[in-house]
């Protein structure tokens, strides 16, 4: 089984960062500066040994790569930002790409969303994003090529695999892809195989996934969804009677602007979450599994933020072991998507820390195993 875990690359200062957020930013700042919010609120989290890394440290990658291999993490899907032709937080990966002492399969995702100022409650946009037309498509085509190139790469059936955060955003989705997908026949490939992380495309009208091989379910987020679903008759109801004792009262329309107020609650019970995650069918043959390991982005948000409470090593081990079997019994796949290595800012994190040292590798190297599922990596061909 390909436990592919994505991974996120601020972990290292950009001029722009620094502008916009304050000299020195990374995202240990935001991990640094959280604070507990409730009894028992497992903040701020602190990596084992204080390992503050600097990814542009060449060290740093190495050791990752080794650590998620030797736990049973098949690769890395990194964040990649683009914007039509501008680039940030680009220098992780391509390092990673020099060094072949990173030896560890890789794909990339594109984020492609604009960069906003929205972890502080704020619409102001930092960077937009402009997708253009060919030329556009063709420059963002050929940075990616070198990558797609290097032996490290995953790929099916001789195809780079590509990974789309926000396809329901991109107006010319299907004519960049198709123009991709000739580039990469022009390049001596068999194509491109496109997945999508599914966030919000599932709730567009009339969405046309034709040129995508996989839909990723994107957990936790997919689990939430399927729980406010389940609770949205219920809610409304509520909130419409207090909305109209309210608008009598007050004069305020608490319909139209007090969703926030009914939506609140730090607190989200992790085991109730998983149920969802396990209780999940695939839709089509196109659905890929995921997992998580935790969720909590306070340290990013404050009060507007969810932490999951309930967490440990021992029943991260138990649901994934389920949701392996799952992936390959009842999706028929033979990866999953982890979120995430190195999400430290929502919790999301893989990597050894304070609280569970190294709880969570071992438990996705347990799992694997009592499935007969750790991976093979592919041979070197460079030693």
């Amino acid at each position: 089984m390909k436990v592919i875990a994505f991974y996120l690359p601020q972990f290292h200062e950009i001029p722009e960062n620094n502008e916009w957020w304050g000299k020195g930013f990374t995202e240990w700042v935001n991990v640094k500066k959280a604070k507990p919010l409730f009894s028992g609120h497992q903040q701020p989290r602190v990596p084992l040994n204080k390992n503050y890394y600097d990814l542009l440290d060449p060290e740093v990658q190495v050791w990752q790569a080794n650590l998620a291999k030797k736990y049973g993490v098949y690769g890395f899907c990194y964040y990649h930002y683009w914007f039509g032709g501008k680039m940030l937080l680009e220098k992780p990966m391509e390092n990673m790409l020099k060094n072949p002492e990173v030896d560890i399969p890789f794909c990339v995702c594109w984020a492609n969303e604009p960069w906003t100022r929205a972890w502080v409650g704020e619409t102001k946009v930092l960077i937009p994003q402009h997708y253009g037309e060919k030329k556009e498509w063709a420059d963002h085509f050929n940075y990616l090529l070198p990558f797609f190139k290097d032996r490290r790469y995953i790929t099916e059936n001789g195809k780079p695999l590509v990974v789309i955060y926000r396809p329901e955003v991109i107006e010319c989705l299907n004519d960049m892809l198709d123009y991709w997908q000739q580039l990469a026949r022009e390049n001596g490939f068999a194509g491109l195989t496109f997945a999508y992380q599914n966030i919000d495309f599932d709730l567009q009208q009339n969405k046309d996934d034709s040129r995508f091989d996989y839909d990723i379910e994107f957990q936790p987020l997919y689990a939430q969804h399927d729980m406010t679903k389940d609770n949205h008759k219920y809610l409304k109801a509520i909130r419409r009677k207090v909305a109209g004792i309210v608008e009598r009262r007050f004069g305020f329309d608490l319909m139209r602007y007090g969703a926030g107020f009914f939506n609140k609650g730090v607190e989200v019970d992790y085991d109730a979450v998983w149920k969802k995650v396990l209780e999940r069918t695939p839709e089509t043959e196109k659905n890929v599994p995921a997992a998580f390991v935790t969720w909590d982005n306070t340290p990013r948000k404050g009060e507007k933020g969810q932490a999951f409470v309930g967490d440990t090593p021992e029943k991260f081990e138990k649901y994934l072991s389920q949701q392996i079997r799952r992936a390959r019994d009842i999706y028929h796949k033979d990866m999953l998507f982890m979120y995430a290595w190195n999400e430290w800012a929502e919790g999301g994190y893989l990597e050894p820390d304070e609280r569970f040292g190294y709880g969570n590798l071992e438990a996705i190297r347990k799992a694997l195993i009592e499935n007969n599922e750790f991976p093979v990596y592919p041979e070197r061909d460079d030693k």
